[in-house]
């Protein structure tokens, strides 16, 4: 049975979830079902219905979700990251470039839903594109914190952010979204270089679902887009959660690999959706919530 939780419909609706890390909480999961997906009441419309998020880990941590289910429907979420780095204003004023409209435009034509994660700092840099993005009703802006500092040690060399402000940093990233005109806002979160531990989870408890995936595409820093598609086609399995990026200078592959993978897909039947699709699906198979840490080689560490 899935626990409902009603996660402060009225504020996680607005596109913009600032409030929700200052102490919006819906209701607490039932003992022993910890990470369930939760559906959106059914008596409010989907206009005005707060996205689906998962009850809370065990001793109330930030639930942690890493694919939908494997038994019910072939589907696919593909994920990209638009990172940019609290310090790397001065790159981008000398012309490095960390958006791909291109890729956009790609996922567009080829009527493909996605979930961007984006760092605040992203959406300071391209106000407009993370506008237009966050109306398009193909994809859902999600949040990768705002500076894309790190949640634990050891993440690939990226500073860390302390304990104390990590739920800032994430509320200066939804802060930054409303600012560009973001009309909505997900609760979601994918951590920095997706390095997490017992400490960021419960510094970010609660309010946000922390998103991982199954499916490493390996197109940071990858210029062989052939090589990123098949990566991705021998990973992708139903309900995979599949991380890309949506940064030209550090994955410039990407938007020509998905050239390949979308029709691929289709091929063998799968159908794209976006992560809200997967966590609210009835029987959804949530990822476990973990003291561990975990990374993957997925970020840009520049």
């Amino acid at each position: 049975m899935i626990t409902l939780v009603r996660s402060c419909a009225a504020l996680c609706a607005l596109g913009v979830l600032t409030t929700v890390l200052a102490g919006c909480s819906g209701d607490t999961a039932a003992p022993g079902h910890p990470g369930r997906p939760a559906r959106t009441p059914a008596a409010v419309a989907p206009s005005a219905s707060a996205p689906p998020t998962l009850a809370p880990g065990p001793s109330g941590l930030t639930p942690v979700f890493m694919n939908g289910s494997r038994a019910h429907g072939r589907t696919v979420a593909l994920t990209f990251d638009a990172d940019m780095t609290a310090d790397q204003g001065p790159r981008a004023a000398a012309g490095e470039r960390f958006d791909n409209p291109a890729l956009v435009a790609t996922l567009r034509r080829l009527k493909v839903p996605a979930t961007f994660f984006m760092t605040g700092r992203w959406a300071e840099e391209y106000p407009a594109q993370a506008k237009d993005i966050g109306k398009d009703p193909l994809f859902e802006v999600a949040n990768h914190s705002y500076s894309h500092h790190a949640f634990t040690g050891s993440c690939y060399g990226l500073p860390t952010v302390p304990a104390p402000r990590m739920r800032t940093d994430v509320r200066r990233a939804f802060d930054a979204f409303r600012k560009a005109g973001v009309e909505r806002a997900v609760p979601y979160f994918r951590f920095p270089g997706g390095c997490y531990d017992r400490q960021a989870l419960r510094a970010l408890a609660p309010g946000v679902t922390a998103v991982q995936w199954d499916v490493v595409s390996g197109d940071a820093f990858a210029t062989d887009s052939a090589a990123v598609a098949r990566q991705v086609l021998d990973g992708v399995r139903p309900g995979s959660v599949v991380v890309m990026h949506c940064t030209r200078s550090a994955a410039p592959a990407t938007e020509r690999a998905l050239r390949t993978i979308v029709p691929k897909l289709r091929e063998r039947g799968f159908r794209f959706v976006r992560v809200s699709e997967q966590i609210g699906a009835a029987g959804g198979a949530a990822g476990a919530t973990g003291a561990a840490a975990t990374a993957g080689p997925v970020e840009a560490r520049s």
